[in-house]
């Protein structure tokens, strides 16, 4: 029953990895950005949503259509000043200005908020409640509804790049910019969009994980990015649906590895990371052309 329940932690996990890195492989599938700043925005958007609690005094559900705005306002601005002048002089230039941005919000969470620790909803029903299935198998309510949460997203995201003006723009731009400015789109604008759309998820991701555990200045580099990066490339990299795969591939390997022994759980899922790495470096959902 004990490898039972660790499959089931280990799948239901696999949605709170896919928050964090739907962004990320988003934002890489559009615009060919690699942002190092993803988890340290996730943690800002953590810390937004505890502000926002604090201040307006809401009860912490209410307050997550607050961050999620503020942060697609934030993606759009970014996307079209920081990001997207690092882009038009080329790869690595994105990937210094985004590991300098890591640098700056972190510096300054730990100016402004120090290094304590902090998390949203503390004392919540839905934090603390859960439900049994069968003898021995107990499952978190919090740990469903993030899950749920992931696929929703998902297929939402998947729903707008196939079916809405703005989404086929994307697709059109992300596969030649120079063609769809021929033809009168501001690929600039559109990527704005799609960089919106990501911070959207960025912000979601934040909250779930500021709900399941304490967040804190240092985690974005330490815990959040390091998970999006092995999710995103053991599901595929610019593969939306990838990331739910890798996620949950990650996540069972991490409890069965913490099944074994408790301290093999991190230990666990970055040597299936590795492992893919050696045997399908595309990811187990891309095709082998895209390579």
């Amino acid at each position: 029953m004990g490898w039972v329940n660790a499959i089931i932690q280990g799948i239901l996990t696999g949605g709170l990895y896919a928050l964090f890195a739907c962004g990320l492989s988003l934002m890489f599938g559009v615009m060919k950005l690699v942002n190092l700043a993803h988890g340290d925005l996730a943690v800002v958007a953590a810390y937004i949503g505890i502000g926002v609690i604090a201040v307006i005094h809401i009860p912490f559900l209410w307050s997550v259509p607050i961050v999620v705005a503020i942060m697609a306002a934030l993606g759009y601005v970014l996307q079209r000043s920081l990001f997207q002048s690092a882009i038009t002089r080329g790869e690595l230039t994105t990937l210094i200005v985004t590991f300098g941005l890591s640098i700056v919000i972190e510096n300054g969470l730990l100016q402004f908020f120090t290094a304590n620790n902090r998390g949203i909803g503390t004392g919540s029903s839905l934090i603390s409640s859960s439900f049994s299935i069968g003898a021995g198998l107990q499952i978190a309510w919090l740990d469903v509804v993030i899950f749920v949460l992931a696929v929703v997203v998902l297929l939402s995201l998947q729903y707008f790049l196939s079916s809405s003006k703005y989404g086929r723009l994307i697709r059109a731009a992300a596969d030649d910019r120079e063609a769809a400015q021929l033809s009168g789109v501001d690929y600039r604008h559109v990527f704005g969009i799609a960089a919106a759309l990501a911070f959207s998820t960025v912000a979601l991701a934040g909250i779930a994980y500021g709900m399941t555990t304490v967040v804190s200045p240092t985690t974005g580099t330490d815990t959040i990015l390091l998970l999006a990066f092995a999710t995103v490339v053991i599901g595929g990299l610019g593969s939306l649906w990838g990331t739910l795969v890798g996620g949950i591939v990650l996540g069972v390997a991490q409890q069965i590895g913490a099944q074994i022994n408790i301290s093999y759980e991190l230990l666990a899922g970055y040597i299936v990371f590795l492992a893919v790495l050696v045997i399908r470096p595309q990811g187990l959902t891309a095709r082998r052309s895209q390579s």
